[in-house]
């Protein structure tokens, strides 16, 4: 059986310290909660749901549980996806739509669970997808390009600190399995030390100023 060009994801994965303000226009972002039921090795086995009709404040205390049970009849969108290992900014991902009430049941019943708002911009000639995550995960943001092909010769924004594309702990499934706030401090102790890094395999890096 031949798997679908469209089955792979292309991007590129930066930390940043904050959301820019001009990039919240002050409406709703998507509202993320998915939960991991493989998350090993860099496979991955997820549940998704999400929302536009929500906007929650992401902090240490917004539990993605306790969001899916006051607000699961806003959530109108849900996805199974499976997912392998990222290699150079490449990853196998087949992502199959299912029915709103299935996800949110087999979510309450298990798994790991992130929470997540989902701000979405153009920058440059790339669409860019900026992700503040709650819960466990506060306060990381993490910000990504995505293509259809090989994210290369790419303008990375300024509030982009470093790149973190080919680190498995910043994927959302080493997320699930160990947040942030386990090894913020010394990943930030890291930072000081080895400073900021971008990837020199995609052809040439454009910083914006």
């Amino acid at each position: 059986m031949d798997i679908a060009m469209n089955d792979f994801e292309y991007e590129r994965r930066f930390y940043c310290r904050a959301l820019p303000r001009e990039l919240d226009d002050g409406d709703a972002p998507h509202l993320i909660v998915q939960s991991y039921y493989v998350h090993d090795g860099n496979y991955a086995l997820r549940v998704r749901l999400q929302t536009r009709s929500l906007r929650i404040d992401m902090t240490a205390q917004t539990d993605p549980l306790t969001v899916l049970q006051r607000y699961r009849d806003k959530f109108n969108e849900a996805f199974v996806t499976v997912k392998g290992p990222s290699v150079g900014g490449t990853r196998y991902e087949a992502e199959r739509e299912i029915d709103a009430r299935i996800a949110a049941e087999l979510m309450m019943r298990g798994g790991a669970p992130i929470i997540k708002n989902r701000f979405s911009a153009w920058i440059g000639e790339d669409g860019w997808s900026i992700d503040v995550f709650g819960g466990a995960n506060a306060p990381l943001v993490i910000a990504e390009a995505e293509r259809s092909g090989p994210v290369t010769n790419l303008q990375i924004p300024s509030f982009c600190v470093t790149e973190v594309t080919d680190q498995p702990r910043f994927s959302n499934d080493g997320l699930a399995g160990h947040p942030f706030s386990q090894w913020a401090n010394d990943f930030r102790r890291e930072l000081a030390q080895e400073g900021p890094r971008f990837q020199t395999l995609f052809g040439k890096n454009r910083i914006s100023r």
